[in-house]
């Protein structure tokens, strides 16, 4: 179900040699984004479950789900950016029917992440469902 901006990612994981390169692809993947402005890092954009502050902000243009984020944790802003190219550019239906945890687990990101980290990408999978799901 993945698009190809998301299969892409998965080749350049499978390309990488070990987990530290792996953690270093998804940090650098959230330098790359660019960054949230500052007057949507409010309550209503903050997600709880994480451990580090994180912020989504969700929309649906033309039918389709946009959203940014930011952290004040590097490896969160990179699955923030992971989370972007899996989902950015689908329907509601079609974010509903993201079996994220198995794309994630494509990158091993469900073997190496803390769970503190991993409750805190379920949270931030479960904002991006909630808009869709509200979006429908």
């Amino acid at each position: 179900m993945a698009n190809a901006a998301f299969e892409e990612l998965v080749e350049d994981f499978e390309f990488l040699e070990d987990w530290e390169d792996r953690y270093r692809h998804v940090i650098e993947q959230g330098k790359a984004m660019q960054p949230l402005e500052e007057a949507l890092r409010v309550p209503a954009t903050k997600v709880d479950g994480c451990a580090s502050q994180v912020w989504l902000h969700a929309q649906f243009e033309g039918g389709r789900l946009h959203f940014d984020g930011a952290s004040d944790a590097m490896i969160v802003s990179g699955l923030i950016a992971v989370l972007r190219i899996l989902y950015n550019g689908l329907t509601s239906a079609e974010v509903l029917a993201v079996d994220a945890r198995a794309e994630m687990g494509r990158l091993g990101l469900n073997d190496h992440l803390s769970a503190q980290r991993s409750n805190g990408l379920r949270a931030m999978i479960e904002r991006i469902r909630e808009t869709s799901a509200q979006a429908q």
